[in-house]
């Protein structure tokens, strides 16, 4: 069984950055496009962007568009999510999630991190 361990989420204020870091157990990353969702109490989990195994191309959701980026590190089995100007509304639990190939519904999902607390403040 695959395991993905997010880290890197805390408490940070609107305007500031956070760097994620999501590392599977295994060479999971080298075979599965990658991907990043949240979700903020009391709503669904958002897609956030996904970036892909056969030629690394990402792409967002317009929420996050030109504030986020997502980065792979294959050697070291990591998936990054770095997150810049962060406002407010950014503040949920975020996961990564590895599968073959993943929709913006979390489709195609197949292993899920447990998730790491990204907290800002205004």
């Amino acid at each position: 069984q695959v395991q993905l361990e997010e880290s890197g989420g805390g408490l940070v204020q609107a305007g500031g950055s956070l760097r994620l870091s999501c590392t599977a157990s295994d060479r999971t990353l080298r075979t599965r496009s990658m991907g990043w969702f949240r979700q903020a109490p009391g709503k669904e989990r958002e897609f956030i962007g996904r970036i892909r195994q056969i030629d690394g191309i990402t792409y967002y959701a317009d929420s996050v568009k030109g504030r986020f980026a997502i980065s792979r590190d294959n050697a070291k089995n990591t998936v990054y999510l770095e997150m810049n100007n962060l406002k407010p509304e950014d503040t949920a639990v975020y996961y990564c999630a590895a599968g073959v190939a993943i929709s913006i519904t979390g489709s195609g999902v197949d292993y899920w991190g447990e998730g790491t607390l990204v907290t800002v403040s205004s």
